[in-house]
């Protein structure tokens, strides 16, 4: 009875301790549910403070608790495009805002597109007489660019510049198949398509290698003009043709070397920074500490200035991220996810459909799924638009199809079309370790497809023929959708990936314009004037759930600057975890495939790749998982 009073105490002690944890648990959540959402009460005469400390993206991506468990590292900031025009537009004409401030310390990048959107609504707060400040410990490529529509560039005395340009090396691993006798079958129709040859080559083909030659040099030059339009003072030329030289100049300082060449204006700390932001804004009255300054926070600014609802709705569906099957996102483009938006939609009076992609595509079953949703709505009798963001290639064109009108930037990437399935074999390997196959057959596809005894040639020539199939399905529609004959589409098909100015020349885009123009060009086709529409976003809500998650994941830890060598070393460790995206995409249960590998990685999953090492661990249980 001794022992079983001491259990019994000890049974009712973890009942004790377990009905305050959750009690605790509870009201922690509780307090966090009642804080959670910004209040516009946060507003403040001053600055409107821009802390991005993320990527700029066109959707989201909700946290995931539980892989932010496992990784061990806080999920990666992202801001929606749209979200930053809209809160940098409302403080050119907001009295209470009196300068723009960008902290750029934690930046890790955007695509061009978004970019030349955040860069030109920067510009129209200046343009309103109104200041544009920024600092950073080190500025990037797409740092750089933003800071050029900065009317005042800080950068720490201890940071620096450096500008390396588009493009870069891929991995490629036929070799190591080879030796892991692996058989990668490839079945794909279009000379330029390249999504392949990390599986079939050991170096870039000499067409992929003349696609992306006039791809990257077409952006290179786009990035090029917007800096040097928005920052004439910028010697491009010195750090671009003579990059060691314009280093070696001032003596290794990175600091001073980004100051000679103009693209910034101030050497500073964040103190100092701050000071002289006071000096504009006026002194905070709320905290003392050196360098503080009067701000309002980007969450209570899109707060207090709302998305207008008034008039007739334009619905606005978003396909961001790769195209696949299932209900994924937001974030990745789920094609059943995507397309019961659409659908749920219909009960709505929609003027008229814009549908925003910045995706290079992916399954194309899923991209056919939105494609047909887009449709049904078109069967309503109202204008459709599509209007392109960064990418919009391969399945990211597909469904542009139905569109009526197409827009684009002339930083845009699309086309590649053309399609390619890919499955793995592994009778040598099986082989080579003493293991083979034998059985009866009753005809050519008996026990096929079989992965470990081969395929045979007539299941080889089936797939290929299949393949050849889909490509005539996806010429068709953009024969249909751009009034071209088939043999004009596959001339600026077969895979080939193009810039938006080119594409525009081809046909294959309408006109240049952002979602400002795709909404004003639906609402003249709606006969709707100034103030007689608004913008609906589908699916645009985010949940309370995910806001708390996000305040008590991101945390303090990269508190401090990234100088230029951090930076260098941080973009780099994308490219090790890339390497399980790749082996992933071989062995993984894709099907047909419309996706374009020539297009530059997204900034978002880019830096999901590389964001950190700690999480390696969390990152191989999810690839052996898959």
């Amino acid at each position: 009875m001794h022992f079983a009073g001491k259990v019994w105490r000890l049974l009712v002690g973890i009942k004790d301790g377990l009905v305050l944890l959750f009690m605790l648990l509870f009201f922690a959540l509780l307090f966090s549910i009642l804080s959670a959402r910004p209040s516009p009460a946060q507003v403040r005469d001053g600055a409107l403070l821009l802390e991005l400390d993320g990527v700029i993206v066109e959707e989201r991506t909700p946290v995931d608790p539980f892989a932010a468990l496992l990784s061990g590292t806080a999920p990666i900031g992202e801001y929606q495009s749209r979200d930053l025009v809209r809160a940098i537009d409302a403080a050119a004409k907001d009295k209470r805002i009196t300068a723009v401030v960008l902290d750029l310390d934690r930046f890790l990048g955007a695509g061009q597109v978004h970019l030349a959107e955040v860069g030109e609504a920067l510009d129209r707060v200046r343009a309103a007489d109104k200041p544009v400040l920024t600092y950073a410990t080190a500025y990037a490529d797409d740092g750089v660019f933003l800071a050029a529509h900065a009317s005042e560039v800080w950068v720490d005395p201890m940071g620096g510049a450096f500008v390396a340009g588009p493009g870069g090396n891929r991995l490629y691993f036929a070799g190591l198949l080879d030796k892991l006798k692996v058989n990668a079958r490839v079945y794909k129709v279009g000379t330029y398509k390249s999504a392949v040859e990390p599986f079939t080559e050991t170096g870039m083909s000499d067409p992929a290698r003349e696609n992306a030659a006039a791809l990257y040099g077409a952006l290179w030059e786009e990035w090029q003009a917007n800096v040097k339009k928005a920052r004439p003072a910028a010697d491009l030329e010195l750090l671009i043709k003579d990059p060691v030289g314009w280093v070696e100049t001032a003596n290794g300082d990175f600091a001073t070397a980004a100051r000679n060449a103009g693209l910034v204006d101030k050497l500073g700390t964040r103190t100092q920074f701050g000071e002289r932001v006071a000096e504009i804004v006026g002194e905070d009255d709320w905290d003392d500490a050196p360098g503080a300054y009067p701000s309002t926070p980007l969450t209570a600014w899109l707060e207090a200035n709302p998305w207008p609802t008034d008039g007739k709705k334009i619905g606005v569906v978003t396909i961001a991220g790769n195209i696949v099957d299932g209900d994924a996102g937001p974030g990745t483009a789920g094609g059943t996810r995507i397309a019961d938006l659409l659908d749920e939609a219909l009960d709505e009076e929609f003027a008229g459909l814009v549908v925003r992609v910045d995706s290079p595509g992916g399954s194309a079953l899923a991209s056919e799924e939105i494609r047909n949703a887009i449709l049904r709505h078109k069967a309503r009798d109202i204008p459709v638009a599509v209007s392109m963001a960064n990418v919009a290639a391969s399945g990211g064109y597909w469904v542009a199809t139905p569109a009526d009108r197409i827009f684009a930037e002339p930083e845009t990437i699309t086309g590649s079309i053309g399609i390619f399935a890919m499955i793995p074999t592994f009778e040598d390997a099986a082989a080579s370790i003493g293991v083979t196959s034998d059985g009866v057959r009753t005809g050519p596809l008996s026990g096929q497809p079989d992965m470990i005894g081969g395929f045979t040639p007539e299941v080889d020539r089936i797939l290929q023929a299949s393949i050849e199939n889909g490509y005539r399905d996806f010429l068709s529609r953009v024969s249909k959708s751009r009034q071209m004959t088939m043999e004009q589409v596959d001339r600026v098909g077969q895979g080939r990936v193009w810039d938006g100015g080119t594409a525009r020349q081809l046909r294959l885009v309408d006109e240049y314009g952002g979602m400002e123009e795709a909404l004003a060009w639906v609402a003249g086709q709606a006969e709707l004037g100034e103030g007689e529409w608004s913008a609906a976003y589908l699916g645009d809500d985010a949940s309370t759930a995910d806001t708390i998650l996000r305040q008590l994941l991101i945390g303090d830890e990269d508190a401090g600057g990234r100088d230029v060598f951090a930076r260098i070393a941080g973009d780099r460790q994308a490219l090790t975890l890339a390497m399980f995206a790749d082996a992933r995409r071989l062995l993984g249960s894709e099907g047909v495939q419309a996706y374009c590998l020539a297009c530059p990685t997204t900034q978002s999953a880019s830096v999901h790749q590389g964001r950190s090492l700690e999480g390696f661990l969390a990152r191989m249980v999810s690839f052996f998982a898959d």
